[in-house]
């Protein structure tokens, strides 16, 4: 069986399909075969020799280095008990995501990515790689708040999301805080406003027509 067997798909040169089609099969492999899709994924992507190859060709020749983004698998292979923590935060990122409530919250991602030994770098890459088709377009879009984004950003090493996110510099808006002052100030200068004077005026008008009575009363008599 080659490495196409083992991913599924037809030959092909297509480095997203190939990830496509490693990520599927990665959701529900045993860690035997999470070993087997990790090398038939190097093979189909060029980054080990394939077993096809001529036994005399020297063992010494480097293999292409690549970026931690374009390949999800960490430099040692993982062994049972790491890719069953990887598959563990997957299964609880992919909950998190369905939960439209929960998934506002920065510190629910924070207690799933950062649970040792889960935030070990390995194992954050393995993550990060398995996670990036989805989440990180979501995080790059707007899909979730600034301070999901922006954590995600700065623990996956995502730098398109964390300029997608960038932090809010507050020396671009010192006026904000000005304005509140000066409305307060404002207030606090503002005169007292009049009272009503209305029922004073008619309770006088009241003691004249009273008084006019009396005095009308004594100048009759």
């Amino acid at each position: 069986m080659n490495c196409w067997d083992i991913l599924g798909i037809e030959p092909t040169d297509n480095r997203e399909r190939i990830r496509q089609a490693y990520e599927q099969q990665m959701k529900f492999a045993s860690d035997h075969e999470a070993e087997a899709l990790r090398q038939a994924y190097q093979e189909a992507t060029g980054h080990a020799p394939s077993a096809a190859k001529a036994p005399s060709e020297p063992e010494s020749r480097p293999e292409p280095r690549v970026a931690a983004a374009d390949a999800p698998e960490s430099t040692a292979p993982m062994d049972g008990n790491d890719a069953q923590i990887v598959r563990e935060v997957i299964i609880q990122v992919r909950a998190l995501l369905n939960d439209n409530y929960r998934q506002q919250d920065v510190n629910i991602w924070k207690a799933i990515l950062c649970e040792p030994p889960a935030d070990q770098m390995p194992l954050r890459r393995e993550i990060a790689s398995q996670l990036e088709h989805q989440v990180r377009p979501m995080a790059e879009n707007g899909s979730f708040p600034a301070p999901v984004a922006r954590f995600l950003g700065d623990w996956f090493e995502w730098f398109s999301v964390q300029e997608a996110n960038p932090e809010p510099d507050e020396r671009n808006y010192p006026e904000s805080g000005m304005a509140d002052d000066q409305g307060f100030d404002n207030q606090a200068e503002q005169p007292p406003q009049m009272m009503n004077f209305w029922p004073a005026v008619i309770g006088w008008i009241v003691g004249l027509a009273i008084l006019a009575a009396l005095f009308g009363g004594m100048g009759g008599s």
